[in-house]
């Protein structure tokens, strides 16, 4: 019988969200360590039905492990999601209602590049009950779309802002910086037209070369260098803090009450269900955690899913690893955490850590008071090392 005085025992579980993964893309970006996939079939179309059963049978399989637990978001991802007709978008939000405890006011997001975009679709998507559209448009000039592999141009990327900013009542929009040839005079004409649109939520990200991608093996020219990307995201912050848009994670900025539910869920440590090729979960149990990975390549994800075997590999999270696993993504808020929730969430005592929460707050990285602890600005320049202290042998 499981106890509370059980070293590792939840006290209560954390809210789930579902994270569904459709993923294919027109074209496999440069820069891209996601797992997509180009559309290369004969006839142009998707699998789309049979992919969706799978998506069914994979939510289905899941069910004993998440009984009786409501879904407080949806994102679904990719890939290219708004490759998908919105009738099929439609059929799985469908789907996932009849199978799931979906909150009424649940944030459902859907993830659509501007290469997909024709009138009136993003309208369709939002009819079949998408409340959120999250758009990857990285850049609005022709020039750095085409360096970084993009299939869209500067147009079509301001007719589909245009368009979610008419069906929409919260949107994002996703902005590179640091790009090839990029000056800061580029840079500034991307966020003049970002921010002319007045965004409720921007997600600013560091073009970085990852491993096993092709800018990787093959690096683009003209990268600025370390110091000129600084100076580019003290620009963007000094610019979009002007504009209204509060820096409340590492990457993301939005308006008040236009924080994405979805991401925070991730960042405060909370459960996710992942359905779809690739996708990865974290269940909380009353007596463990597990994270959960399903088949990577879309053919053998559908097959093993409509066998009831999605899930490629699981794995409970280590005791010693639950202080580290919470602080990668809690610290990644400007707001920092609330001490509670720590060991709400982990089952571990706050002495556990309180060593690494004192050596970080004499180097200057940590802050905090009776009930939170918040990395401080050199905390969040140096995130990195901030999260490191907290690694246990």
């Amino acid at each position: 019988m499981i106890t509370l005085h059980q070293p590792g025992a939840l006290s209560a579980l954390p809210p789930l969200s579902l994270y569904v993964h459709l993923p294919w893309c027109l074209r496999k970006c440069p820069y891209c360590d996601l797992n997509s996939h180009e559309h290369r079939q004969a006839d142009g179309t998707l699998p789309e039905s049979r992919y969706l059963d799978a998506i069914c049978a994979d939510i289905e399989s899941a069910l004993p492990q998440i009984w009786g637990r409501r879904i407080h978001t949806i994102f679904i991802g990719g890939g290219t999601p708004s490759l998908f007709s919105p009738e099929s978008i439609d059929r799985l939000l469908c789907d996932i209602r009849a199978r799931l405890p979906v909150n009424a006011d649940a944030e459902i997001t859907l993830e659509a590049n501007p290469g997909t975009f024709e009138k009136d679709r993003f309208k369709a998507f939002r009819q079949a009950g998408v409340n959120r559209l999250s758009i990857g448009v990285q850049s609005f000039d022709d020039q750095k779309l085409k360096a970084l592999g993009r299939v869209h141009n500067r147009a079509q990327a301001i007719a589909a802002v245009e368009e979610a900013q008419a069906c929409f009542d919260t949107f994002n929009l996703d902005l590179m910086y640091a790009l090839p040839g990029q000056s800061m005079h580029d840079l500034e004409s991307d966020i003049q037209q970002t921010l002319a649109f007045e965004p409720p939520h921007l997600s600013l990200y560091h073009l970085t070369l990852e491993p096993n991608t092709r800018f990787a093996t093959q690096p683009p020219e003209g990268l600025p260098d370390d110091d000129s990307a600084f100076d580019m995201l003290d620009h963007l912050i000094e610019r979009t803090t002007s504009a209204g848009l509060q820096r409340y994670e590492v990457s993301a900025y939005a308006r008040p009450g236009h924080h994405c539910q979805h991401n925070l869920n991730y960042w405060q440590f909370g459960d996710y269900l992942g359905v779809g090729a690739g996708a990865h979960s974290k269940i909380s149990f009353p007596d463990k955690i597990v994270r959960q990975v399903r088949w990577r390549e879309p053919g053998s994800y559908m097959d093993k899913a409509l066998q009831g075997q999605a899930c490629s590999n699981e794995q409970e999270v280590a005791l010693k690893s639950r202080a580290f696993e919470f602080m990668m993504n809690a610290l990644r808020l400007r707001d920092g955490f609330e001490l509670l929730r720590f060991s709400e969430r982990t089952g571990l005592t706050l002495t556990s850590i309180q060593r690494p929460l004192a050596e970080a707050e004499a180097k200057g990285l940590l802050e905090r008071d009776l009930t939170r602890a918040w990395p401080t600005t050199k905390g969040f320049d140096f995130l990195s090392d901030l999260q490191a202290l907290f690694l246990q042998d």
